[in-house]
């Protein structure tokens, strides 16, 4: 990786000494995922810091029963600090991370990551608010989870798709939206016939078009 490429990557890169800017720079590695492949899967698994360059990870947990729920999302710029779960304390629960895109990274070793947080107040107080900021995300997730109406919540993941996609033709399963929100198939594909029976959406195969923005829109709480 080059330094400027690196430079505009890691966050407070400025505020870094010569000294830990170089460290990044020589132990810094390029790897790309192809879409749906695994790159954390776990506690068992100490990948490194995950520094996004393309693409688009996916964050997410499984349940004993194998339901699947996405708890954030990670897009050029963004940090992953789970992959680096081995070197954190108090950290008992296993998050999987895959590619939701086709996605090139950056790996910061756990080595290197944990000389930035033993010698830079910098770099230690930038991870401290974005555990707080990841904490709020999953919070966010919980209560959607356990106190909103599922209509209202696939209202609120196609919302969120159409922006990311920059598109109201979105090119993903039902499979795939359950995993995201942490239902079942035949629960998604029950909400979304009654969606395209309100003229909200138009189903085809593998795809979903938003007919009705504002209609769509009504549906969040």
């Amino acid at each position: 990786m080059e330094t400027i490429e690196l430079e505009n990557l890691f966050p407070n890169w400025s505020s870094l000494t010569a000294e830990q800017q170089q460290l990044l720079f020589n132990s810094c590695k390029d790897k790309k995922y192809k879409k749906g492949q695994l790159l954390h899967g776990g506690l068992e698994s100490c990948l490194g810091l995950l520094l996004v360059k393309s693409g688009v990870l996916r964050a997410y947990i499984i349940s004993e029963t194998g339901k699947e729920i996405t708890l954030y999302r990670l897009f050029p710029k963004d940090m992953c600090l789970f992959s680096a779960s081995c070197v954190m304390k108090n950290i008992s629960f296993e998050m999987h991370i895959e590619a939701s895109k086709d996605s090139e990274v950056c790996i910061i070793p756990t080595d290197t990551y944990q000389k930035l947080a033993d010698n830079s107040i910098v770099i230690a107080n930038y991870i401290n608010e974005l555990m707080a900021t990841r904490f709020s995300d999953v919070m966010w997730i919980l209560e959607q989870t356990l106190f909103t109406r599922f209509d209202s919540r696939l209202a609120s993941f196609l919302i969120e798709e159409t922006g990311i996609e920059n598109s109201k033709t979105l090119t993903i399963t039902h499979e795939e939206i359950a995993k995201h929100i942490g239902s079942a198939r035949e629960v998604v594909s029950k909400m979304l016939k009654y969606f395209t029976h309100e003229g909200i959406v138009e189903l085809s195969r593998g795809k979903i078009h938003i007919t009705d923005m504002q209609k769509l829109y009504g549906l969040v709480q």
